[in-house]
C-alpha cells in the first residue's frame, strides 16, 4: 500500500511537471527583450502609424518601464495617451495624461498634454466643424464639455505662446457657445410644453452664465414669449427691449421662441 501511494504521488508530480512544461512552451516570447529603447520606440510609432493602436500601447508601456526616467519614456507616455484616445478609451487617456502632468510638471510637452486632454473630452467627431456631421455639442455630455474647456483654459493661461493655444481658444469659444445653446435648448423644450416658469429659469441661466454668446438672442426671445404667456406684460416688454437693443436685426422680431431654421453654428 505504501509503495502504491508513493507511485501515485510520483505520477502526480510527473503530470504537474509536464503541464508546467507545456504551459511554459506556450508562453509568448517577448521579441523586444533584446531591443534597445530606441528600437522599441521606433516599432511602437510604426504600429501607431499603421493604426495598430493596441499593439502600439503595449510597446509604449514596455518602453516606459525600460527607459524610466528618460526623455524617451516621457515621450512614450504622451504617445500612449494619444493611442488610447484613438482606441476610444478616453478614461485611460485622461488618466495617462494626468499622470504625465503630475510627474513631469516642467516637461516641455506639458502644453501638448493639456491640449490632448482637452481634445479627448472635446470629441473630434464634432469639434469646430460639427456642421459636417449635422450634430451639436450641446446635445452631448455637459461634464465632458466643461472638462474640455478647463483643459484648454489652463493651456491658454499657462502657455499663451504655445502653438496649441490659438486652437485651444477657438475651441473654448465653441464650447461656451455650445453650453449656452444647451441651456436654450432645454428652455425651448419647456416653453413648447407650456412649462413657462422652467423655461424662464433656463433662459435666464443661459444669459447670466454665458453673456454675449449667439444663443442669448433666442434666450431673450423665450423670455419675451414666456413672460407674455404668463400675463407678465411688464417683464415681457423689458425682455423685448433688451432683445431689440442687443439684436436689432433679430431672427425673433416679435419675441417668439420658435427655433430658427438655421443653427447658429452653420456657415451656410
Amino acid at each position: 500500500m505504501q509503495n502504491k501511494r508513493l507511485s501515485m504521488v510520483q505520477v502526480g508530480m510527473v503530470l504537474a511537471v509536464g503541464l508546467c512544461m507545456v504551459a511554459c512552451s506556450n508562453t509568448p516570447k517577448d521579441v523586444t527583450a533584446t531591443w534597445s529603447p530606441e528600437k522599441i520606440y521606433t516599432q511602437a510609432k510604426e504600429e501607431a502609424d499603421n493604426g495598430a493602436w493596441d499593439k502600439a500601447i503595449g510597446m509604449f508601456e514596455k518602453l516606459e518601464g525600460r527607459a524610466a526616467g528618460t526623455a524617451l519614456a516621457q515621450q512614450a507616455q504622451i504617445d500612449k495617451a494619444y493611442a488610447q484616445y484613438k482606441t476610444g478609451d478616453k478614461v485611460q487617456a485622461v488618466a495617462t495624461l494626468d499622470r504625465f502632468i503630475r510627474l513631469h510638471p516642467t516637461s516641455p510637452a506639458v502644453d501638448y498634454a493639456l491640449y490632448l486632454k482637452g481634445l479627448v473630452n472635446f470629441n473630434d467627431n464634432l469639434g469646430l466643424f460639427s456642421f459636417i456631421t449635422n450634430q451639436d455639442l450641446s446635445e452631448r455630455d455637459q461634464k465632458a464639455a466643461k472638462d474640455s474647456y478647463e483643459s484648454f483654459r489652463e493651456l491658454s493661461t499657462r502657455f499663451p505662446e504655445s502653438k496649441y493655444s490659438p486652437e485651444a481658444r477657438q475651441r473654448m469659444t465653441y464650447i461656451v457657445n455650445s453650453l449656452a445653446a444647451y441651456e436654450v435648448h432645454v428652455a425651448r423644450f419647456y416653453a413648447s410644453r407650456g412649462a413657462h416658469v422652467a423655461a424662464i429659469n433656463r433662459a435666464q441661466q443661459a444669459i447670466a452664465d454665458y453673456p454675449g454668446v449667439p444663443a442669448s438672442e433666442e434666450a431673450l426671445a423665450i423670455l419675451v414669449s414666456s413672460f407674455d404667456a404668463m400675463g407678465m406684460k411688464d417683464l415681457s416688454d423689458d425682455a423685448k427691449r433688451v432683445l431689440s437693443k442687443n439684436f436689432p436685426a433679430s431672427r425673433f422680431p416679435h419675441g417668439n421662441g420658435v427655433k430658427p431654421s438655421k443653427a447658429w453654428w452653420r456657415f451656410w
